[in-house]
C-alpha cells in the first residue's frame, strides 16, 4: 500500500502529532520536525511568534512541503504553497479560510480544503455571553463600586425574554442560540438561504432572508455577528443597518473586521446608538493603537483570542483523524468539513 506523507505545517502539540500517526502507523508518514516552525506565544498558537529560519531550516522546511500530500494547516504564503508540487489535501485550523483560499490561488485547484468547523462554535458562544451579561449586569459598574468601598443598591437588566439576531444561521450561531435559548430568549437568524435545511433549525425562533435584515435588526436587543468574509458580507452591517437598530442595542461581532462599517459602529457607540459592543474581531489586526474603540467605556476588545482554548488542537485533530480514516479508504464523500469554494464557507 502507498505511504501517504503529512506534513504538518504550523506549530502542534507533540501529543497531537501522535494521534494523527496512530490513525494508520503503517500508512502514513508524518514530517513533524518543531525546530523549523515558529515559536508558540500559547496554547493552540496557530502561526507562531515572528521567526527566521536559518538556511538548514529553510531546507528541511521546503523539503516538508515539497514531499506532503497533506497538510496540517496552510502555509503562509502562495510561494510557500508553489513548492507543494503532490499536494492533495489541507486539514486548516480555523473555520473563516475562504479569503485564504483565494489568496494563495487554491479556489479553482484540485486540492481538497477540510475547516475546523464546530471547533469554536462553544468557547465563540461562551465569549458572547460574557460579553451580554457584562453588560446588562453592569459588571463595569459593579467594579467601580468595588474599589470605592461603596455598598449602594442599583437595578439591573436581564437576557430573558429579550430578542437574540444572529447575522447568519450557520455554527457560530447555533452555539450562540443554544446558549440564548437556556437564558429564555428568543433567538432569529439571518441566512442567505432562510429554506436551507440545517440539523440545528429549532434553535431559531426565525429563520429571516438577507433581504430582511434591517427589519429584523429594528427588532434587537442584542446582535450577534456570526458570517463568514465573503464578497457578499463587506460591510453588511454599515451605516443604515445600525440605524435600524434600537437605540442602545448590544453589539457582538465574532466573525471578520470587514464584515461590519467600523467607523460607522464608532460613532454608533458615541451617540448611543450602539449602547455595547463587544469585538473579537478589527477592519485592521492588530488593531492600531490609535483606534478609538481601545479607550470606549462601552467596548470589550478581544484580541481575535475568544475561539483560542487549550483543547482546540485536539478538538481539530478529532476532525483530521476522521478525515484521514475517509481519506485512506477512497471515500472522500464522506469528509466532514470540505469546503465549497464556490461559496468560500
Amino acid at each position: 500500500m502507498p505511504v501517504h506523507r503529512i506534513f504538518i505545517a504550523t506549530p502542534l502539540e507533540p501529543e497531537q502529532v501522535e494521534r494523527i500517526r496512530d490513525v494508520a502507523c503503517t500508512r502514513l508518514e508524518v514530517i513533524y520536525e518543531p525546530d523549523i516552525l515558529p515559536p508558540t506565544r500559547y496554547v493552540a498558537d496557530h502561526e507562531g511568534a515572528p521567526f527566521v529560519r536559518s538556511a538548514d531550516q529553510e531546507r528541511r522546511w521546503k523539503q516538508g512541503l515539497a514531499a506532503a500530500e497533506i497538510l496540517w494547516d496552510m502555509p503562509p504564503s502562495a510561494e510557500d504553497l508553489s513548492h507543494c508540487k503532490q499536494l492533495k489535501w489541507i486539514q486548516t485550523t480555523s473555520t473563516g479560510v475562504g479569503r485564504k483560499v483565494l489568496k494563495l490561488g487554491l479556489a479553482d485547484s484540485n486540492v481538497i480544503v477540510t475547516t475546523a468547523r464546530g471547533v469554536h462554535a462553544g468557547p465563540l458562544a461562551e465569549f458572547v455571553f460574557l460579553a451580554l451579561l457584562l453588560h446588562v449586569k453592569r459588571l463595569r459598574h459593579l467594579d467601580a463600586e468595588q474599589r470605592a468601598h461603596r455598598w449602594q443598591r442599583y437595578c439591573g437588566e436581564e437576557l430573558a425574554g429579550r430578542t437574540l439576531v444572529a447575522v447568519g444561521a450557520g455554527d457560530l450561531a447555533r452555539g450562540a442560540a443554544r446558549v440564548a435559548r437556556a437564558f429564555g430568549m428568543r433567538v432569529v437568524a439571518v441566512a442567505r438561504d432562510p429554506a436551507k435545511a440545517r440539523a440545528h433549525r429549532e434553535l431559531f425562533d426565525e429563520v429571516v432572508p438577507v433581504a430582511a435584515l434591517r427589519e429584523a435588526l429594528a427588532a434587537a436587543d442584542a446582535v450577534v455577528v456570526t458570517v463568514p468574509h465573503t464578497e457578499e458580507t463587506e460591510h453588511l452591517i454599515d451605516a443604515p443597518a445600525f440605524a435600524a437598530m434600537k437605540r442602545g442595542v448590544a453589539f457582538v461581532n465574532i466573525a471578520r473586521g470587514i464584515v461590519i462599517d467600523e467607523e460607522a459602529l464608532i460613532a454608533c457607540l458615541r451617540s448611543g446608538q450602539v449602547g455595547f459592543a463587544a469585538l473579537d474581531v478589527a477592519t485592521k489586526e492588530p488593531l492600531p493603537p490609535e483606534s478609538a474603540l481601545w479607550d470606549m467605556p462601552n467596548v470589550l476588545i478581544s484580541p481575535h483570542s475568544a475561539s483560542t482554548v487549550r483543547a482546540e488542537n485536539a478538538r481539530i485533530a478529532d476532525i483530521f483523524r476522521y478525515n484521514l480514516g475517509c481519506y485512506l479508504r477512497g471515500d472522500l464523500a464522506a469528509m466532514k468539513n470540505v469546503l465549497d469554494k464556490s461559496l468560500l464557507y
